[in-house]
């Protein structure tokens, strides 16, 4: 169950929608459009951010909007239509942390059930310890291990990707890592 409100008028003629089984062999109930039989498909969100790192410090970013104000998150956000995974993944990065960076590869995917979205997040490597965040982030600044702030940290989704990602370099090889969250 998502906690996302349900689509009510069609997006082609402003007709209100019906929630029913279409007619052409689906078997979900979706968004119809009684007068033009527009049938609307209601998809996850993506979330694409990095794990930027310099040395042994990861960046994290103190959040200047809702949700979660003031909480530290790793740079990510919702990736838009026309880029990549790992195009928007930098993107964000850009925007949050204003930081130079190498990307690396994928790290972790997690699926967020109850709110219909997907967070992907890549390793990348920093390049130098100069920022320049913007409007959405308050403060952007490196964290060793034990200096991470874990009861303010703004998403299950970034802990969970801190978590393994420390885990990962205390045993010296990264992994791929993927969870469902209800």
């Amino acid at each position: 169950m998502s906690f996302r409100p349900p689509l009510k008028h069609c997006r082609n003629c402003g007709t209100a929608v019906v929630y029913r089984v279409p007619d052409d062999g689906d078997t979900k109930e979706r968004a119809v459009c009684p007068a033009c039989a527009t049938i609307h498909y209601e998809n996850p969100l993506i979330v694409v951010g990095t794990v930027p790192v310099l040395d042994e410090r990861v960046l994290l970013c103190k959040r200047n909007i809702e949700p979660r104000w003031g909480k530290w998150t790793l740079p990510a956000g919702f990736m838009e239509l026309g880029e990549t995974t790992a195009q928007g993944a930098a993107r964000e990065t850009d925007e949050e942390a204003g930081a130079a960076y190498e990307m690396g590869e994928l790290f972790s995917l997690i699926n967020v059930l109850r709110v219909g979205q997907v967070h992907m997040f890549y390793r990348a490597q920093l390049l130098h310890d100069r920022f320049d965040p913007g409007h959405e982030t308050i403060e952007a600044r490196l964290f060793h291990e034990h200096e991470i702030p874990w009861d303010e940290i703004a998403f299950k989704t970034v802990r969970e990707t801190l978590q393994w990602f420390f885990a990962d370099r205390k045993a010296g090889r990264f992994g791929m890592h993927q969870l469902d969250i209800a």
